[in-house]
Parts: C-alpha cells; structure tokens; sequence
C-alpha cells in the first residue's frame, strides 16, 4: 500500500516536515504538526533511540511514517539533503553543532532550499555559556525561575514532571515558531532559523508572574501568593476517602457559590490574609466529611470553580471530557485527540505509532527519492523486516 501524502485534513495539509528524530519536546512538536494535517517524515536511527515506552504505545510518535537511516554514512546524508529539497520544515533536537557535524546544518539545508524553515529544539539554546552543557526539563525550569515558586510546601520546591519544561516552553514554542516562520517565508519568498529554547519558553510563559512581583501581588516565595496555594480559595483539599477536589474561587461571586454548596456560615473573611490560616481549616475540615465522588456530584456543572483531581485513568473517562471527545481509543491505546479543534479543517488522527524503520520504503518513494533499493542495500536505510506498508489508521 503506497503511502498517500496531505491524507491529513488539518490546516497544515500539504505542509511537508523532516523531522530528525530526538526525544520529548521534539516529537511531541512533530506529532503536533502531523495532527494539525502536515506530512511529515521522521527519519531516526536504524536502531531508534531512547522512548519512554514501547514503540506501539509511544503516542508522541502516532501519525507520522518511521524512516530508518544512519547518518553516518554518506547516503544518507544526501538522502535528507533530497527530501529538504522537498519540504517546508526540518525539525531537529540535537546539541547546537551536531547537526552541522553531520553536514545536515542550517548552511546546507538553506543552500538546498532557501525557503526551509529550519526549527532547532534545545535546552539552553543554540548559544550562550552552557550551550554545550547536559540538561533536562527540572535543570531548565530552575534557571529560568519557575521551579523556585513550584508547590505548597515552603520547605522544597515540586516539579510537574516534565511538563512545565518540555512541552510548555518547549514544543509548544518551537510550534509557534516554526508557524511563524512558515507564515512570514510565504510572503518573503526565505527561510531562517527558529532557534527553540526551553529554557527561553519557560521564561516566557513567567509573564504574568514577574508582572504580579513587581506590583506586589505575589511574592518570590512559594505559598505565600493567591495563585500558588496561599490563598485557602485557591487550593487542595483532601476528602473523607484520601482524595483530593480542586478549589479555584477567586473571583467574589464564585466564592459565594463555593460557601453557598458547602453549605457554611460566618466563615472567616477571605480578603484579610491575616485569616487565611482558619479559613484553610475550616474548609479543609469541611471537604474532609465527604467521599470525592460525593463532592464531585454537589459541584457538578456549578460556578464553584469546584473539581475532583482526578488520575489519568478517571480523566480519560470523565463525563465532559468523554462527551468533547478529548481523550479517545484508537489502535485500543488511551490517547489525547488533537488539539486546538477547527470549524472547517478538522485536525487529523491519523496512523499509530510506528515501529523504527517501518515505513523506509515506502516513505521515500512518496517523497519522490530515487534509488532506494540502493540505499537499503547499502545500509544507508534499513526497513524494519516484519513493517506493514502505509500510514493509515
């Protein structure tokens, strides 16, 4: 079955994308592109790389075709030079100058293809005295700022796994990004560099905090602030059965609700910090005399700003979230749909993840490169031996 290029039917379809293969933010921005409809091509190592799971349950690779090469050998550097030719975007997430050891940097690339939008995914950007250095997501957030103030314990901070890092000021500004670029080479005829930092996109996303330091709303400490759980109506509060709801009501009329549902009278005043303390336990004592499941039925649908926290294998399944089909089952594995949602070009669920290699062939000649019987009989390429042809789901 040949692979059928543009299948996608979101807003980037014809969008052409070479992605060179790296881990976390860099896939998660591919997938991205390939829901939105771009055809993208993920060319990795013939013996793949670090995954967080198994190549059938590894959603960050879904939608996409696995194009096995080793770039270390002559061919296939000129392999990707070729599909450059073709394509609008390369994406890649290596340390700055592992690319142009290759011979895969932006200078050749832009001399293929002037019109490339040429998107590099680092931690601490492409220049700068720890350019060079070993990182991960925690590492980034720190020096940017945002793990200090992380957590309701004054004691340590706490990091959200990877996501503030990685996806956040990763992925998601490398997709800005690169549609920015594409945006601005469609009507100047060039192509540049989009150098995506994560430690640049975490600092982004602190705005709104560093402008509530300045004004004084919020202080460079953590749980001592409305938003980061020194404020009792913005907080956690466990139930009678050890689980926790979400409380978020800062606005006046919301809070109203919140004390009207909890059905409580003369609680302490929430616009005076200096009873914060006992507002806290008066509701955390409150939320304690009832299952979540009970809670979650009194605030169900209501302007409380009032939900259960809830694990992903509850999430998946919740009513609301059921109901937007924001969590679906394809290939029988649990995974996010697309997003954002269009009202005319409908992003694209297309094709499981694929095995490293699975589509070599097949991906090639839909890109129009030639010769690639002699790349697979060289070792250039490698085609995973028990592949199934096409991208379809």
């Amino acid at each position: 079955m040949t692979i059928e290029l543009g299948q996608g039917t979101g807003p980037l379809r014809g969008v052409r994308v070479v992605e060179i293969a790296g881990i976390g933010p860099g896939p998660h921005a591919a997938m991205t592109l390939a829901d939105l409809g771009a055809d993208v091509v993920r060319v990795e190592r013939p013996k793949g790389g670090f995954t967080a799971s198994t190549r059938a349950n590894d959603i960050l690779n879904r939608g996409r075709p696995s194009v096995a090469l080793d770039l270390k050998h002559p061919d296939a550097v000129a392999t990707v030079l070729a599909l450059v030719e073709r394509a609008d975007v390369l994406t890649e997430g290596m340390r700055p100058g592992a690319m142009e050891r290759l011979g895969l940097g932006p200078e050749e690339c832009l001399a293929r293809n002037p019109r490339l939008v040429y998107a590099r995914m680092t931690g601490w950007g492409q220049d700068g005295p720890w350019a060079q250095s070993a990182g991960h997501d925690m590492n980034y957030i720190s020096l940017a700022g945002a793990l200090h103030g992380l957590g309701q314990t004054r004691e340590r901070p706490q990091f959200p796994t990877n996501l503030l890092g990685d996806f956040g000021g990763g992925s998601t500004y490398l997709v800005i990004g690169i549609l920015a670029a594409l945006l601005e080479s469609r009507s100047s005829g060039e192509g540049q560099v989009v150098d995506a930092a994560l430690v640049d996109g975490t600092a982004h996303l602190t705005a709104m905090h560093l402008s509530m330091l300045a004004s004084g709303t919020a202080q460079d400490r953590r749980a001592a602030g409305v938003l980061d759980g020194g404020a009792p109506f913005y907080d956690v509060y466990e139930t009678a059965d050890g689980r926790h709801m979400s409380v978020g009501a800062l606005e006046p009329q919301f809070w109203a609700e919140l004390v009207r549902l909890l059905e409580l009278e003369d609680v302490p005043d929430r616009d005076d910090p200096a009873q914060w303390r006992a507002l806290r336990e008066v509701l955390a004592t409150r939320f304690r005399e009832r299952t979540q499941d009970e809670w979650a039925a009194v605030f169900d649908g209501t302007d409380a700003c009032c939900v259960p926290v809830l694990p992903m294998g509850e999430a998946t399944a919740h009513p609301h979230l059921r109901a937007r089909e924001t969590y679906v089952d394809r290939d029988g594995l649990v995974q996010p749909a697309p997003a954002p949602r269009f009202s005319r070009t409908e992003a694209t669920l297309s094709s499981a993840p694929p095995e490293v290699g699975a589509q070599t062939r097949e991906a090639l000649e839909a890109w129009g490169i030639e010769g690639v019987d002699g790349l697979l009989e060289s070792g250039a390429a490698v085609q995973a031996p028990s592949a199934v042809s096409g991208r379809g789901g």
